[in-house]
Parts: structure tokens; C-alpha cells; sequence
């Protein structure tokens, strides 16, 4: 089958993220000498430079790691909801969601305390070490891709009247970002240099000491100052209005990121590893679970269908049970009988209910916008409706610019989205990690950091008693789900995307696609399954504000059989057939155990993804 690139193999290192200057940081990283989890952190500061349309400091970072001796951990960096981010607070303010933008769904920023302890205690190089790749393209300058200028000039408007901090950083003299032309964030490089020095004068010659030394400066120090006095600004966001937010020096200083054990499950002789249900990973181990020992030729209208409504139902069950707020039953969940149950209601027609499931016998919990949109209602998008591609997560802007991948969505919000890297060293070391949040377009950016706060308590219910109600202390539910894959209790891949509610549709196809072709082939070949047609649904409410659904929706790429198409229209689905390459953004690294030998690919789409290594 027609690949666009080799799965890169070689013995030494392997990287793939979705910017080419993140990879190849990460790369200089293993040849100085460091593990994948060095590696890791260079990349994702420099993801903070390179997509500031996609992630920043201020965002989130859940990673799950595996050490060569095959231990599996997750790390979170999902922070929580301040102290006063109660439902009573924002019901107070007449709302009825939290607002897709401004300091009102700002969270606990979680990014940089993950990337610091991950350092800490798995890594081997300095603090100065690894902020050097991205403190020098912020300072020195880097081509930017056109998505950050198409991003800039989405929010012009708004830059330019309301938040003119942000127009300082991404309009200077009035330009957005253009490619071939340097652009650089000199505020966010002052920042780096000036915590690495302040941490470094309060660590001394002690590796370890200068890292926490960074945790308390960007805890209780000059970016805690600098953050809290951010929020504090009343600000237009998506409601209309200008609003403050809750985070204070107390929220700061009192979180901290976190270990936890992943939620497995076994399949087809693969252990499946995700975080917890405070994030919608178990949703993928569940689409597997719905499977039937025996599939439908791949690409066929039979193994699409399948695949839409096993998915359909997990996202139900993410809507009714998932979140931080309540105990998430995954036994129940992911238990065979609970599962065969749930396979029985996939008929060959294509289903438009939400239909959540009730594991032990509890009654499914949702908010009253789940239960107004799932019945039609407003939110509800009908026939017609064209999901923008790649995860829609809005912010406030309304204009008519459309860059040619949908940068304005349908109801004239820019959208936003995320990042993926993934490293593998020659020692079995790897880390899979999905930054996000805190994007340009989320908040102002902070004058005296070079970055904005970020949104993620926009997928928080304003409904009392839920599992993902907005309670303080507890993390928002997140659709960022990095994942690893392990043989034998041996961690052998580790691979995401970016893409909101879609990531973990996008990932189960590109897994299956992993493991079919592994069977025919004998090897993980990554580049041909990520370059094979992809597609999504969005029939179960959204993550990101205004959480609209579209019942029977499924976009395709333009490259899906005709026949295919025809069949799944036939059979009630509707479908939208988007650009040829337009679905999935997958990044991915492997490691066979036996031979030592690494490996690597990249998403196409969209000119940007890169793998690299030796």
C-alpha cells in the first residue's frame, strides 16, 4: 500500500512529534547524551514556541512513561479547578457553561510542574540544558508555519481592541507571523532565562535542587505573581462579557503534578495503557472492548460502521461516567459481561441516541445540556452541519477568515487544538505526551511571561453531582490521552495525536491498522497505518464550548471508496467527506525487545509532523 514516507528504524533514538523543531531538539537531546525523557522535555518546550496556536506553559501535559525495565506509569499534568471555581460562583455570573475563553476557565496550569518532575526524577540533564532549544528560538527567532499567522489574524480584530497584550507578542507593528520571515516571543524567552538563573542561584551546584528550585519560582515566585495578577484582569470571553477568574497564589502553590498507575486492557495478545477516567482515555480501551473476536475486511462500510457506533457508545458512557469529581466504574466498564451487553445494541442501522450504559446497575448521569442536545434541542447541530476537521476547540473570536484547514469553524469560532511527541531511547526508555491548552487564542498572554493562561474548565458541567461537574481540588475532564502498547507485559509502542474528542477515534483505527499489519508484515509498520484513510464521529456531545452534538455525523477523507461512502449513507449515517488528508494526525515510536531495534513515523497531514532518528 502507498506510504508517504518509511517507518524510520534504526538503534540509537527515535522521535516523531507534531512539529519538526520539536523532534529535532529532542533528537540533539539523545545524541548529548540524554534519555527519552530529557528528550521529551526539550521537545515540549519547544512545542510551547513553535505552536503557540496549539500548547503553552500555562496549558496541560498528561504523559504516560515506561522505563527500560518495563515499569508503566502515568504522569499528570491536568490541573485542577482553583478553590473558588464553584458551579454556585459561575451560576452567580448568569452563565450556564463555563466560557470557552478568559480567566474563567483557567485551571491550575499543570505543563510545566509534569515537565519539571518528569525531569527530576526520570531525567539526567540540567534545567538550562533542556529550556536552551526553546529559549533560543524564542529569542533568536523560527520560521513559523502558516497556521500560527492564519490563528494571529482569526483574532485580529480582537487582539487589537481587548487583548492588546497579545497583539504586542503575535502583531508586532501590526504583522502577524508569516512564514519564511523569523518571528520571535523575546518576553517568553526573558521569562526562561530569568527562572533558570533565579532557580540556579537558589539550587546551587545541586541538579535536583535547581529543578525544584524552578517548581517554587514558577509556583509561589515571579510567574505565580505574574499569573495570578493575569487572572485577575477582567476580560471578554465567549459569554460576551468581561469576567475575572479564580485562580490565586493559594490555588499555585498548593498543586502539584502527580503519578498514578494507567488503566490497562488486554487485547489480541496487546496491553493497551491509558490514564484514568479524568481524562476520556478509557474510552479507547472500551471501543475495544465492544469489538467482535472477528472484524470486517478493514476499510470496508461493515468495519466503518462498527467502528462509528462501538465509539458512539463509549462516548456515551465518557459523558455519564467519566470524570474527577466522582469514582469512574472502568471495572464495570471494561468488563466482558458489561460489554457484551453493550455490543448487542449494534444493529447495521446508524444509531443518532446517546445511549450511556448503566455498569452495576447505577443509573447514567448527565448534565441538562447533555439531555436538551442529546433530545434535539438547542446544541444540537442538525443535517447540514460541517464539524470543522481536527477538534474544534473554539474560542471568541468571530470573523469570516477561513485558512484551508478550517481554522474558523462553522459558527465563526477559531478553532484550536493540541500537540503530540513521543521518544524512545536505545535503553527501552519512552514517553508518550500530549500537550495542550493555553493556547494564543485561550487568553491574553501574560506581559511579563509571554504566554497566556489557559481554558480547560470549559469541559467542566455547571450541573451539580455529575462525575465531571466543576468542583474545586478536582481536574477537569480531558481529552488529552497519550498511549502506550505493550507485548508481553513489554512496553513496545508508544504513540497519540492531536484532535480533541477525536483523539482517541483516530488512535483506535491507527492501532488497528498497527496490529493487522504487524500479522501480515511481522513488524510495526507505523508509517503505513498512520498514512490510511481515517474518519470520526461527533454523534455524543462536545468537550469544548458551546458542547454542541451532531447525531449520525461521520467525516470521512476524501481518499474513503465512493462504495464505502454510498453504504454508510444508505445504512442512516451522515456523512461528510472532507479533504483527502484530512483525518488523524497521528505521531508514533516503537521498540522491538528482542533485536533492540527503534523505530518511528509521523503524520502527513497538515506539513508538519516529523519522526526523526538513527
Amino acid at each position: 500500500m502507498f506510504t508517504t514516507r518509511p517507518t524510520l528504524q534504526g538503534t540509537f533514538g527515535m522521535v516523531s512529534s507534531t512539529h519538526w523543531l520539536a523532534s529535532q531538539s529532542a533528537m540533539a537531546v539523545l545524541e548529548d547524551g540524554g534519555n527519552a525523557y530529557d528528550a521529551a522535555v526539550a521537545a515540549g518546550f519547544v512545542l510551547h514556541v513553535v505552536e503557540p496556536h496549539l500548547n503553552g506553559p500555562a496549558g496541560e501535559v498528561p504523559m504516560i512513561l515506561a522505563s527500560g525495565d518495563g515499569e508503566v506509569r502515568v504522569l499528570c499534568g491536568q490541573g485542577t479547578a482553583p478553590a473558588g471555581a464553584t458551579v454556585a460562583h459561575y451560576r452567580s455570573l448568569g452563565l450556564g457553561l463555563v466560557p470557552g475563553t478568559g480567566p474563567l476557565a483557567a485551571a491550575v496550569p499543570g505543563a510545566f510542574d509534569a515537565w519539571m518532575l518528569l525531569l527530576r526524577d526520570h531525567g539526567t540533564k540540567d534545567l538550562a540544558e533542556v529550556l536552551r532549544y526553546a529559549i533560543g528560538y524564542a529569542e533568536h527567532g523560527h520560521a513559523p508555519v502558516e497556521r500560527v499567522g492564519e490563528t494571529v489574524e482569526a483574532v485580529r480584530g480582537l487582539f487589537e481592541t481587548e487583548w492588546t497584550t497579545s497583539a504586542a507578542v503575535y502583531l508586532p507593528g501590526g504583522r502577524s507571523p508569516r512564514p519564511g520571515e523569523l518571528f520571535r516571543n523575546p518576553a517568553l524567552a526573558a521569562t526562561w532565562r530569568r527562572l533558570v538563573a533565579e532557580a540556579s542561584a537558589a539550587g546551587g551546584a545541586d541538579r535536583d535542587a535547581r529543578i525544584e528550585a524552578a517548581r517554587t519560582i514558577w509556583r509561589e515566585g515571579f510567574v505565580a505573581e505574574a499569573l495570578v495578577r493575569q487572572a485577575a484582569v477582567p476580560t471578554l470571553d465567549t459569554s460576551g462579557a468581561r469576567h475575572t477568574g479564580t485562580l490565586t497564589a493559594a490555588d499555585l502553590a498548593g498543586w502539584s503534578a502527580s503519578y498514578e498507575a494507567p488503566v490497562t486492557y488486554d487485547w489480541n495478545g496487546w496491553t493497551l495503557a491509558k490514564a484514568g477516567g479524568w481524562s476520556q482515555g478509557p474510552a479507547f480501551l472500551q471501543q475495544f472492548a465492544l469489538l467482535p473476536d472477528e472484524l470486517p475486511p478493514p476499510g470496508s462500510a461493515d468495519y466503518v460502521h462498527l467502528l462509528v457506533e462501538g465509539c458512539k457508545l463509549a462516548m456515551a458512557d465518557r459523558e455519564a461516567w467519566y470524570g474527577d469529581a466522582a469514582d469512574v466504574p472502568l471495572d464495570e466498564l471494561l468488563s466482558a459481561p458489561y460489554n457484551t451487553g453493550r455490543r448487542a445494541l449494534i444493529t447495521d442501522t446508524a444509531s443518532t441516541e446517546l445511549r450511556p450504559g448503566s455498569p452495576g446497575g447505577r443509573t447514567p448521569l448527565l448534565s441538562a445540556q447533555v439531555r436538551a442536545v442529546a433530545a434535539g434541542k438547542p446544541g444540537a447541530a442538525g443535517p447540514g452541519f460541517v464539524p470543522a476537521p481536527g477538534a474544534g476547540e473554539p474560542t471568541m473570536a468571530r470573523g469570516t477568515h477561513r485558512g484551508p484547514d478550517e481554522l474558523v469553524g462553522p459558527d465563526g469560532a477559531t478553532r484550536g487544538d493540541t500537540c503530540h511527541l513521543d521518544v524512545v531511547d536505545r535503553w527501552g526508555n519512552m514517553v508518550s505526551a500530549t500537550p495542550s491548552g493555553g493556547w494564543l487564542q485561550s487568553n491574553p498572554v501574560v506581559p511579563e511571561l509571554g504566554f497566556p493562561l489557559g481554558t480547560r474548565l470549559q469541559m467542566a458541567w455547571l450541573d451539580e453531582g455529575l462525575p465531571n461537574s466543576l468542583t474545586p481540588g478536582r481536574r477537569p475532564r480531558t481529552t488529552l490521552t497519550p498511549s502506550l502498547a505493550l507485548r508481553d507485559g513489554v512496553p513496545v509502542m508508544a504513540f497519540g495525536t492531536p484532535g480533541g474528542d477525536q483523539q482517541d477515534q483516530w488512535q483506535v483505527h491507527f492501532f488497528l491498522a498497527v496490529a493487522r499489519r504487524a500479522r501480515v508484515r511481522g513488524g510495526l509498520d507505523l508509517q503505513g497505518a498512520i498514512d490510511e484513510p481515517n474518519w470520526h464521529n461527533d454523534s455524543f456531545p462536545g468537550s469544548f464550548h458551546p458542547r454542541a452534538m451532531h447525531p449520525g455525523s461521520v467525516t470521512v477523507e476524501g481518499r474513503t471508496d465512493p462504495g464505502v461512502i454510498a453504504e454508510l449513507r444508505r445504512r442512516g449515517h451522515d456523512v461528510t467527506v472532507g479533504e483527502p488528508w484530512s483525518e488523524g494526525r497521528l505521531c508514533a515510536v516503537a521498540r522491538d525487545p528482542a533485536t533492540g531495534i527503534v523505530s518511528a513515523a509521523a503524520n502527513p497531514r497538515g506539513m508538519q509532523g516529523y519522526a526523526v532518528g538513527r
